[in-house]
């Protein structure tokens, strides 16, 4: 099967909005609650990959690394299945311009993805990270010492070492990338070509340092678990405020209205056998 154009992208992502909101609860949160956990493993295993490598002999590199080995993320959401609160920043929003849902859907939807998102997010940063000692404390040697170093380095800058406005725009700029990975994702008829379409956005977004929600609901707690001096919950939640907005913003004026109005302020509704016969795609 050929590619969509983004005619129909446009048309499909619509009626993916609307699919996700016609859940019940319990299964929007258990989707969520996968997304936030998928998010976790691909922060663990950039963190893993990129530790212990000194910028002052590979320079930027280490960045390209975490954010190529990051992008497994996206890839268990959109492959395998599950909710993730800045996709649904783009599909759900776009189902209501196309007059398919209210805005209290939209809120209900975005909000119960967010609990998901973090009760997922939360469980492999405390289980599967700390107390398996993939990342150590501060006394850890070895690998374990060198995951350390690292994920502390992320958090502190995340929580400590951007100013309000610095995060926000962050954000804008990640969700904007994210989005547009979700966006492109769309195109492609083959596992193959979602994969090769989400790459270089999410790789992207981390390499240049972007702000990520649920990124964040792993890192920083992760960080606290682990014993990273000088970060409060508090750092925490001003981040998860702001981050959160962000990538509101940069989904919905950057990706879902700019395309809502290029493709379907003025198409025609598809049939209900039209929208019922497309795949339901998953972020």
């Amino acid at each position: 099967m050929a590619a969509r154009e983004p005619q129909e992208m446009a048309q499909v992502a619509a009626a993916t909005g609307a699919k996700k909101v016609h859940r019940t609860w319990d299964r929007v949160l258990v989707s969520a609650f996968l997304a936030g956990a998928y998010i976790g493993f691909g922060a663990l295993v950039a963190i893993t990959i990129s530790s212990g490598l000194d910028p002052a002999t590979w320079g930027t590199l280490p960045t390209l690394f975490t954010g190529a080995a990051f992008t497994l993320g996206l890839v268990l959401v959109l492959i395998a299945g599950s909710d993730l609160a800045t996709g649904n920043m783009l599909l759900v929003p776009l189902g209501a311009m196309k007059g398919k849902l209210g805005i209290g859907d939209v809120a209900r939807n975005l909000s119960l993805v967010l609990l998901g998102n973090l009760a997922g997010a939360l469980f492999v940063a405390f289980f599967l990270a700390v107390q398996t000692g993939v990342i150590g404390d501060a006394d850890a040697s070895g690998s374990a010492a060198l995951t350390h170093d690292r994920l502390a380095g992320i958090a502190e800058g995340k929580a400590l070492g951007e100013t309000p406005w610095q995060t926000f725009l962050r954000a804008v700029g990640c969700n904007w990338l994210v989005c547009l990975a979700v966006w492109m994702s769309l195109a492609a008829t083959t596992v193959s070509g979602k994969i090769l379409a989400i790459f270089f956005p999410i790789m992207a977004f981390v390499a240049m340092g972007f702000d990520h929600v649920v990124a964040n609901m792993f890192f920083l707690p992760a960080a606290i678990f682990a014993g990273v001096p000088d970060i409060g919950w508090g750092d925490v939640g001003l981040n998860w405020l702001l981050a959160g907005v962000g990538n509101l913003v940069g989904a919905v004026v950057f990706v879902a209205t700019s395309y809502w109005y290029l493709f379907l302020r003025e198409a025609p509704a598809p049939s209900e056998a039209e929208a019922t016969a497309e795949p339901a795609e998953r972020a």
